[in-house]
């Protein structure tokens, strides 16, 4: 008898003590705060001088490697300058899942507009040495582009930040899933809320960098095409950049080609961002250039502006920087220049925003009186 009540609690006992040496063997799970750690990725030997029009200095949890990794990471590719910007929405983390979502398609939480984001991007460049602060143009994104309150906030960035701010954006309009996934009314890019912030941009020289999708995940014709160009056409003193040439993850537009040459061709006033899903869904076919697009760089050179599109972490910085190399050695020498370098500088304004005094007074006394 003594023996069989023995035998289990000995039993009981072995498959406890293995459990436990299974899970000592087993590596700690990341705390939901930090990601896991990244490898460097090593670059290829620099053959051109290059300028990221499109660099997010933090990601969807507004988290950042720091302005001084970023800056390692574009010496090593190359790169001389980059214009950052925050990211505008913050991924919820919500009660219902278990892990905390890294980025804005993990799961189905929704994002939510954060203005915060302007802020921590000025504090992690200002804390920079002023030699190199010098390669970074910082741009102000936090703002719901459906709220017309957006302007203050633009405003009340340079108010606080005076001679730093050297444009707008990303300005995140029709966005595919993001824009889905997010609370509140979609931003268009013919809004009347951003309508007053390129006026505004006009008034300062700032480019105003455009996420807005030429069409849905479900058609395609460029369905949404002329909210953006209404944008372009009724404000010819503001320059536009054309982020993403209006594509997304799953936006699907034949006759892309043909709708950036016309409006290039209608619009001086216009730039286009090739950065993110653009080169691989394209640019490039089979590991070679697309003849279209080589035709249209060669017949607008000035017009055109390569980006990262990196948001918050830079350890595979060099090789998104890096694979321009297979557009850029099949251009002109003086085309390859231009698109990988020049052009972005050429868009930026020579020094950074400041309200002139006028401004700050008229803010005020628009606020309305109340009366009985």
């Amino acid at each position: 008898m003594k023996i069989t009540l023995v035998l289990p609690i000995l039993l009981s006992l072995a498959v406890t003590a293995l459990l436990a040496r299974d899970l000592q063997k087993k590596p700690a799970s990341p705390t939901p705060a930090q990601p896991p750690a990244t490898v460097p990725v090593e670059p290829e030997p620099v053959r051109y001088s290059m300028a990221d029009c499109h660099l997010h200095l933090v990601d969807f949890l507004q988290r950042t490697d720091g302005a001084p990794a970023a800056l390692r990471a574009m010496k090593k590719s190359g790169v001389t300058d980059a214009v950052v910007s925050g990211m505008p929405v913050v991924k919820q983390w919500s009660e219902s899942e278990p892990q905390q979502p890294q980025y804005y398609l993990e799961d189905d939480a929704r994002c939510y507009w954060y203005s915060a984001t302007d802020m921590l991007v000025a504090r992690e460049i200002q804390a920079l040495p002023e030699l190199e602060r010098k390669h970074f143009h910082p741009i102000i994104c936090g703002f719901n582009g459906a709220d017309r309150n957006a302007v203050d906030h633009v405003r009340r960035m340079i108010e606080w930040n005076p001679g730093f701010w050297q444009g707008i954006g990303e300005v995140m309009t029709r966005h595919d899933d993001l824009s889905a996934l997010t609370y509140g009314e979609t931003p268009q890019a013919n809004n009347d809320s951003l309508h007053r912030i390129y006026e505004l941009a006009a008034e300062l020289d700032l480019p105003v960098f455009v996420h807005s999708n030429a069409s849905s995940v479900w058609k395609r014709e460029p369905i949404y095409l002329h909210e953006f160009e209404e944008a372009v056409m009724t404000h010819p003193k503001t320059k536009f950049v054309w982020c993403h040439a209006g594509i997304s993850r799953r936006v699907d537009v034949p006759t892309l080609v043909q709708e950036i040459d016309r409006m290039l061709a209608t619009y001086s006033n216009l730039s286009i961002d090739i950065s993110w899903v653009l080169f691989d869904t394209y640019l490039v076919k089979d590991g070679k250039p697309v003849a279209e697009w080589l035709a249209l760089f060669e017949k607008y050179p000035a017009r055109f502006i390569i980006g990262s599109d990196k948001v918050g972490r830079f350890h595979d910085y060099p090789p998104v920087m890096q694979r321009y190399y297979l557009l850029l050695d099949a251009m002109k020498p003086e085309t390859a220049k231009r698109i990988a370098h020049d052009n972005m500088l050429a868009i930026l304004p020579k020094q950074g925003a400041t309200l002139k005094p006028a401004i700050t007074p008229e803010i005020r006394l628009s606020v309305p009186v109340l009366t009985r």
